[in-house]
């Protein structure tokens, strides 16, 4: 066995991290496949942004069906298993459905802020067609930076930790060939995605505050600034959570770039690690807790009842609530021009 793989970490932190990473396999694997479920359960009601939705789901799934049973193997063998071989399969499938996850978010921010352009003008729409065309685009574009390691631009190596395998961010600092990739990866899939991100729902919280002014100021809605604070309280959830997971471990992965991993002692370099592995199990979590129409159908998935409350929820008095995004994007904005020009009815929150 190799000495970069071999833990270099006490070994009741190892069991810790183990065990950890099995919460949020466990969390992560029931968490999305409700998500799933429940897409399956009502496809005939889903709208075109809900795929975006269920693509992330795919990709948190992905990520901890493809590396968590081996990470955690590993944890508790005090060593990497499998060596050469299964470290490139493990950091490739991270990277891989790590940029899918990041894409997918900065989809969803984009078509958000399209959605919510003007509130003067009727609702904007997108086409399932077109959604489909974004996924794909999404999944080639993440599979052409996951390979590029193999093709020689970059390189997939062991954590400092010894139990993990990522870019060998480490081993960049002398080579010109390695710091280009690391610096184009962080422009084209971090830095520009995360501010695109920010930006979007930025703007869609300051038109929100807008609309919903104009509307508290018209004395239509006596609790518009409730709303408002929970509409905020959802895109801040929803565009920070990806990103406050994984901040910690692309600064630590930054530094390393420029210093040696050497100096940076295994337990610090762990703990990054570790809290972005935890944000496959967030989302199902924001889903849950802000939508009332995902809450209603988890039940009926798993305790078979046969609820028949889609037509009711989704009838011509509410025709544009979404099963999924109703909760964790769908913030119902194209219902405020409506409000604004003198319509009494308000958007479903407990949806």
């Amino acid at each position: 066995m190799e000495d970069q793989y071999i833990s270099k970490l006490h070994p009741l932190v190892d069991y810790g991290a183990g065990a950890f990473l099995l919460l949020v396999a466990i969390l992560t694997v029931v968490g999305n496949f409700a998500v799933l479920a429940t897409a399956v359960k009502c496809s005939s009601h889903l709208k075109a942004p809900d795929l975006l939705s269920i693509n992330l789901a795919v990709t948190d799934l992905g990520m901890a069906i493809s590396m968590y049973p081996l990470a955690i193997a590993s944890a508790w063998n005090h060593a990497w298993l499998g060596g050469d071989a299964s470290c490139l399969y493990y950091a490739l499938m991270g990277f891989f459905f790590g940029v899918s996850s990041m894409m997918t978010l900065t989809a969803m921010a984009v078509i958000r802020y399209w959605m919510t352009s003007s509130f003067k003008s009727i609702g904007r729409t997108i086409q399932k067609k077109t959604a489909c065309v974004l996924i794909t685009c999404i999944w080639l574009y993440a599979l052409l930076w996951a390979i590029l390691p193999l093709l020689g631009w970059g390189r997939y190596g062991p954590e400092p930790f010894g139990i993990s395998c990522t870019i060998a961010w480490g081993d960049f600092h002398n080579s010109s060939n390695g710091f280009s990739f690391i610096i184009s990866m962080f422009i084209l899939c971090t830095i520009s995605p995360a501010a695109t991100i920010m930006i979007c729902y930025s703007g869609i919280v300051w038109k929100l505050h807008k609309a919903y002014q104009e509307i508290k100021n018209q004395d239509k809605i006596p609790n518009a600034r409730k709303l408002e604070k929970k509409l905020t309280l959802m895109t801040i959830l929803v565009s920070f959570g990806f990103l406050v997971s994984w901040t910690p471990y692309a600064a630590v992965s930054l530094w390393s770039i420029f210093h040696s991993s050497k100096h940076i002692p295994p337990i610090v370099s762990l703990l990054p690690c570790l809290f972005a592995k935890s944000s496959t199990a967030f989302n199902p979590m924001i889903y849950y807790a802000f939508s009332k129409i995902f809450r209603k159908k988890v039940k009926q998935c798993f305790c078979g009842w046969r609820v028949h409350f889609l037509k009711s929820e989704n009838s011509a008095e509410n025709p544009q609530v979404s099963v999924i995004w109703s909760g964790r994007e769908n913030l119902m904005v194209s219902s405020i021009p409506k409000l604004v020009k003198g319509n009494p009815g308000i958007p479903k929150m407990s949806q």
